[in-house]
């Protein structure tokens, strides 16, 4: 494709992105460039070639092809005031290699309460051992996060909504207030985007200097590729890009071209899980079997106002508790047929997993009146998931 010469919207930019001529030939998908070495012309071609390192120009397998360039300069496209986008193998690989790149021994690293579990885990075993200190904070702190700063303050990891509470930050004024800090060195602001992705929010315009996604759920959408992704801008790309090379940090040519594959239809996906998972969010909350709902388009929702003001849609994933213990969730989840029971999501199938939120908590204690049982609506009739999930009420006894 031609370079676009009119601005595009979101939905025309995921179909249109990384597709130029130079990178998918006169195909309309990039083909699949498997290749460990790259061959040079001569010596003189291969002195030059180890004097730059960005996309577009042979090297080494590990530094990608057309493949895996195509993909990333999709993603740049989708984030205003995008440098560029680094691939990793996963999602998690991806918040390593970002906290990596900005983070010494001796720095402090505030996260965000609600966040994923790996980002945690990541935090609190390895970076612990390389000599980082992580301190949780309220994921609705907003600005008085400046109340938290220190001189070690290094980098602030926010994800929102979390991917098993749903509250939803004010992103902006986090990372206003890490912009105003003067301290000796500047606080990078990153943010797990995972469960609104670019198409519902836009991260680096609203001051996020990094940008992380689980490619594996909405990008791929199919639930049979492992992919993440970095997005930033150009402060903080050298450093991103060279912390991933030095891991040796590459994302597989036949990943990269299911990743663009599931990419092109991300819009329209999206759309159909929003629509299913807001039908039968309303739904559970007239439910009396249901003490709240955990989705950001709902009042019930922390961070509700938030979410009005800087998002443009919600995605399939949400959480709703069910009254009672753990053993009736279990078995309300366990009666389900069309919703499996497994982690991950994004993918076209529904999911439900029963969870205890209370585990990974630090900064704020967690407290319900009953069960946290998170749902993924996939793409299937949304009556027949409420049937299913009728049936779940039905096997659990009481309705109230």
């Amino acid at each position: 494709m031609a370079e676009p010469k009119h601005p595009q919207k979101p939905d025309t930019k995921i179909i249109t992105g990384g597709r130029r001529k130079a990178l998918t030939g006169a195909a309309v998908n990039p083909p699949v460039w498997r290749a460990s070495t790259h061959l040079y012309d001569d010596v003189a071609a291969l002195d030059e070639g180890d004097k730059t390192n960005e996309d577009g120009r042979f090297f080494y397998g590990r530094r990608g092809a057309p493949t895996q360039w195509s993909l990333s300069e999709a993603l740049t496209e989708l984030e205003p005031g995008a440098h560029g986008t680094m691939l990793y193998p996963s999602g998690v690989a991806a918040i390593a290699g970002a906290l990596l790149s900005v983070l010494q021994p001796g720095d402090v690293l505030l996260m965000s309460d609600n966040a994923y579990d790996p980002s945690r885990s990541f935090a609190q075993g390895f970076l612990k051992r390389w000599g980082v200190e992580t301190r949780f904070f309220d994921p609705l702190i907003g600005a008085g996060i400046s109340q938290l700063f220190c001189e070690r303050t290094r980098a602030i990891l926010m994800e929102s909504p979390g991917s098993l509470t749903f509250e939803v930050s004010d992103i902006p004024a986090i990372c206003a207030a890490a912009k105003a800090h003067k301290g000796k060195r500047e606080i990078v602001t990153l943010l797990d985007n995972t469960w609104a992705t670019p198409y519902f929010f836009t991260a680096l315009d609203k001051g996020v200097d990094m940008t992380i996604l689980a490619a594996t759920k909405y990008v791929v959408g199919h639930s049979d590729v492992m992919a993440g992704s970095v997005t930033t801008t150009k402060r903080h790309w050298q450093a991103l890009r060279s912390t991933a090379q030095t891991l040796g940090q590459v994302l597989s040519p036949d990943d990269a071209y299911l990743a663009a594959r599931g990419l092109r239809t991300m819009a329209v996906r999206l759309k159909a899980h929003e629509a299913a998972a807001l039908d039968i969010a309303h739904w559970l909350a007239e439910r009396p079997e249901v003490a709240t709902v955990l989705h950001p388009a709902l009042p019930s929702c922390p961070g509700h106002e938030i979410w009005k003001r800087d998002f443009t849609g919600s995605s399939g994933l949400f959480s709703f508790v069910l009254k009672g213990d753990r053993d009736k969730a279990a078995k309300f989840v366990d009666t389900l047929e069309l919703f499996g029971i497994g982690y991950s999501w994004g993918g076209f199938e529904s999911l439900a997993v029963p969870k205890r939120p209370e585990k990974y908590r630090s900064a704020v204690p967690w407290h319900c009146d009953g069960t946290v049982i998170r749902l993924q609506i996939g793409l299937e009739d949304v009556g027949d998931l409420k049937a299913d999930l009728e049936r779940g009420f039905q096997n659990v006894g009481s309705r109230t």
